[in-house]
């Protein structure tokens, strides 16, 4: 076994990789970025070089410098993670070269599979079910355009080279497959450096359910069971679980026998994963296999009671596979859920900032929690927006769905937009619940998953007073105490007035569906001949306050005999309550506060920081409404800007290649008259 390894790679599973070595003594080295700096992976490590600059492109995605650092620290072997450099067969390669142990598969296993069409063809003489579909080296648009005209639409555009979503489209009608695939290649080629695509029939109700296999050096192989991971969004996971719901026995044993075929076909080593279509009727398809360790490792872990590290680990230092196919079982039911920093309601854009506030449920053996992230922190436009993966379990899927949804309310964050909330409406949605299951389903469901903001409720306006109150009067005692005067009534909020009633009007803005709402709350202070402290005068009712503790955020009171928790988190600007599993922010506002917004007239703003990849109009140009103007670029998805109404372009304020800010003015449109 090794005593030193490298992880050349960031965040969760940098600290994941960690974990594992640690509980078997091996010591670890961290990489890290300019950005990365105090990042917890950095941290955790026994030892940690720096690599260069923030962007991946100039740290993380530079083998030398990996091999550098590997050379320099003596470690044996380096794991990559998952993503940058995970299935990079010339790093593969060159750490071969130098004696260091890649804790993957062999060069020629992830050249096999890092073509979609050339795996396709392994697999097809391998006797792997494909789907029908072009895979070959003609790229003319108009032959491609041929082919998917020959194989009917709707059809799937695949990056050859890609992965994770990226470089991906699907086309319904054949006067939409130019545009589709003109985008394909684009950001098949900025995300792989390799525009190739092929193109597939795309089945119109799918499930994504993935085999997990290991191989060792001595010819071994089994699998894992499976995986369904249906539930995406932009072709990327969002939700997985283990087993998948509704499997037979038969239909998991050949999954399971094909998946091992398809890893011996390519002599494969490690940790696989390869993916399936698996159709309603209970066939499937071969999509592509992962020659490297999954984002939803976790869950197969759950169900299997098994480390998926450790078994790298082990693997890759020259042993046998710690079981055989006979010593695996399945025990329970598992899901992962990620938690990304995005805006579902924005077409899940990512979104970036730091996170003021970070609180999460109590780990256990029901509840793991992997991430790479500490309250203080910052998701930033260089890497993945995901914040950490939240993997639950029990003993069936009901069970384990109830596990879920607790998990998710108690998930606190504040500071940035989160998908938390559609998260929770997913874990609580029917036909989830029903196993209706297929790729489409954020689509099917869409209106149930991504909520439009509700009016604070009660509690939340109860919440936010209290904290507020009770805030004031922690500061006055604690500025009495430090006073040389402790007694002056200068120190005192108790409300008391000489000639009125002692009251006070705390005013928020509440945003409904990007509507401001003003909200007053009076409050009464009232002194010891009453039997409360507090009389509340909500826009609806009165309510009288009994008792109120507030412990930093952490908010206990009894509301007119109705006693509950609550955390208030002040950003200085707003308030974040967090109160019987819901989240409402309001905003703290003064009387007479203009609170109206600049009318931006004809610009168009960014919707996300990112890299304006194409500028298709010019000043000048007359557009129509709907017609793409500018592309962004960020975190490796591309975003549209399209006119949002008919007009002529008076300025353009950035270039291709240009750097812009969330929000930041694009272009100005004059609209038309018309």
């Amino acid at each position: 076994m090794f005593t030193k390894i490298l992880i050349a790679n960031r965040g969760e599973i940098a600290c994941r990789v960690i974990q594992t070595a640690k509980k078997l003594g091996i010591r670890t080295v961290a990489v890290y970025s300019e950005a990365d700096k105090n990042a917890r992976h950095v941290a955790m490590a026994d030892e940690a070089i720096y690599l260069g600059p923030a962007p991946a492109k100039d740290s993380y995605l530079k083998p030398e410098l990996i091999i550098k650092a590997a050379q320099e620290t003596g470690a044996q072997a380096v794991h990559p993670g998952y993503g940058f450099l995970s299935e990079n067969a010339g790093f593969a390669k060159a750490l071969a070269e130098t004696d260091i142990e890649f804790i993957g598969p062999p060069e020629g296993a992830i050249i096999a599979m890092g073509s979609k069409s050339a795996a396709k063809e392994i697999m097809d003489e391998a006797g792997v079910p494909l789907v029908k579909g072009y895979h070959g080296e003609n790229q003319e648009p108009d032959f491609l355009k041929s082919q998917a005209d020959d194989i009917g639409y709707p059809v799937i555009i695949k990056a050859t080279a890609g992965g994770g979503g990226k470089g991906m489209r699907i086309v319904w009608k054949a006067e939409e497959f130019e545009s589709n695939l003109a985008s394909c290649k684009r950001e098949s080629a900025a995300s792989f450096g390799d525009d190739k695509v092929l193109v597939e029939k795309y089945i119109t109700k799918p499930r994504h359910v993935e085999i997990q296999v290991f191989a060792d050096k001595h010819g071994n192989a089994v699998h894992l069971f499976e995986r369904d991971c249906s539930v995406q969004r932009r072709h990327q996971k969002v939700i997985e679980e283990a087993p998948a719901p509704g499997m037979s026995e038969e239909n998991r044993q050949k999954m399971g026998e094909v998946a091992i075929r398809a890893a011996k076909a390519i002599g494969y080593v490690g940790a696989g994963t390869v993916e399936f279509l698996y159709d309603e009727d209970g066939s499937f398809y071969f999509m592509e296999m992962n020659t490297r360790l999954q984002v939803e490792h976790p869950v197969t872990e759950k169900i299997t009671g098994q480390d998926l590290v450790e078994w790298q680990l082990k693997v890759a230092s020259g042993q046998e596979l710690p079981a055989k196919q006979e010593d695996l079982s399945i025990n329970g039911h598992s899901f992962e859920v990620r938690i990304y920093a995005e805006d579902p309601r924005q077409d899940f854009l990512p979104a970036t900032g730091s996170l003021l506030h970070l609180s999460t449920p109590e780990e256990s053996e029901h509840v793991r929690i992997d991430t790479g992230v500490l309250q203080g922190d910052t998701v930033s436009v260089h890497y993945d927006p995901m914040i950490a993966k939240l993997i639950v379990w029990d003993h069936d899927r009901n069970a384990a769905l109830a596990r879920l949804r607790g998990a998710l309310a108690q998930y606190q964050v504040v500071g940035l937009t989160t998908n938390v909330e559609f998260l929770s409406a997913l874990a609580n949605n029917q036909a989830f619940e029903d196993c209706d299951l297929d790729t489409n389903f954020i689509e099917r469901y869409r209106d149930e998953l991504i909520l439009e903001d509700a009016p604070a409720d009660e509690d939340a306006l109860v919440a936010a007073t209290v904290y507020q109150l009770v805030q004031r009067q922690q500061a006055a005692e604690a500025s009495a105490a430090n006073s040389a005067d402790p007694y002056s009534p200068w120190n005192s909020v108790s409300g008391w007035r000489l000639n009125t009633d002692n009251h006070h009007a705390f005013e928020y803005i509440d945003y409904v569906d990007s509507i401001p709402n003003e909200v007053s709350v009076t409050t009464h202070y009232r002194d010891v001949t009453h039997d409360h402290l507090y009389l509340l005068e909500l826009p609806s009712k009165e309510i009288k306050i009994h008792a109120a503790e507030l412990n930093d955020s952490n908010l206990r009171l009894d509301a007119a005999g109705k006693r509950f928790n609550a955390r208030v988190v002040d950003d200085g600007k707003s308030l974040h309550i967090f109160v019987n599993g819901n989240y409402q922010v309001l905003e703290k506002v003064e009387r007479g506060l203009d609170a109206d917004s600049e009318d931006a007239g004809g610009s168009l703003t960014a919707p996300m920081p990112g890299t304006v990849i194409e500028v298709k109009v010019a000043e000048g140009d007359s557009v129509e409404a709907g017609q793409p103007l500018i592309i962004l670029e960020a975190m490796k998805m591309e975003h549209t800007i399209n006119a949002p109404t008919a007009g002529t372009v008076a300025e353009v304020l950035y270039s291709a290649g240009d750097l812009v800010d969330d929000g930041a003015e694009l272009l100005r449109l004059d609209a038309s008259e018309d």
